[in-house]
């Protein structure tokens, strides 16, 4: 698989703080990208370096070949990049239909294809934004950034404050929208083993530089670097 999203010793931050110390990674077409760590190690603010509302300080950030650094978020958007916050943001004052079609790209994504994705939506259309509970919340913030059909695809803790049937309705969602239709994805998210299994590679970051790198099936199977790294615990069997 060919490169897609490339960084390039990118510094980044907010005002005079630099939180993105020199980072370099890269994103082949299709794969799915696991980006975890502690609270406050710079997860979000490599998401929101890429989507472009940090503080760029230097460093190349190239999608498909595209040099983004410089450019406004609503430029990087109409590059290709899809951006689902750990706010959500949706519309509050807005139909389920009309968050979804106010910033629409044509494209493979449409109003069909997104409710075909979570038919919760459509159920769900003519219902306003604050109607919605969190799990129809974030069905509809990645509903709305599929709308812009985007080749890189991220989503900043996307489970976060679920139930856990919806969690897994949300993963499952999630890994079809990669698998199934080849979109590239970031995924910055606290639970380190259900994100590992919807996705290919995993990185671990600390003080914004990566300090563990692996594919995420031998993450899954190495305690010893979840427990050092994230103070994730396996969970032993209870004696007979």
């Amino acid at each position: 698989m060919s490169e897609l999203l490339v960084l390039d010793d990118l510094r980044a931050g907010y005002g005079a703080a630099v939180v993105i110390p020199g980072l370099s990674m890269s994103l082949a077409e299709g794969e799915a990208l696991a980006v975890l760590g502690r609270n406050g190690v710079g997860k979000t603010t490599l998401l929101d370096s890429i989507i472009g509302v940090t503080r760029h300080r230097g460093g190349s950030l190239r999608l498909a070949g595209r040099e983004l650094a410089g450019l406004s978020p609503e430029r990087r958007a109409a590059a290709g990049i899809g951006w689902v916050p750990q706010e959500r943001n949706i519309f509050r004052s807005l139909t389920v239909e009309e968050n979804l079609t106010a910033t629409a790209r044509r494209g493979r994504w449409d109003l069909a294809a997104v409710y075909a994705l979570f038919p919760r939506l459509q159920e769900r259309r003519r219902n306003m934004g604050n109607q919605l509970s969190g799990g129809e919340q974030q069905m509809l913030a990645v509903g709305r950034a599929l709308m812009l059909n985007p080749k890189v695809l991220l989503l900043d803790e996307p489970t976060e404050g679920l139930a856990p049937i919806i969690i897994e309705q949300l993963l499952a969602a999630i890994r079809r929208i990669n698998r199934e239709e080849g979109i590239a994805t970031i995924i910055v998210e606290q639970h380190a083993r259900k994100v590992l299994r919807v996705t290919d590679r995993a990185l671990i970051l600390d003080r914004g530089t990566i300090v563990h790198a692996a594919t995420s099936a031998a993450l899954l199977t190495d305690p010893a670097a979840l427990e050092a790294h994230l103070g994730v615990v396996e969970r032993r069997a209870a004696p007979a």
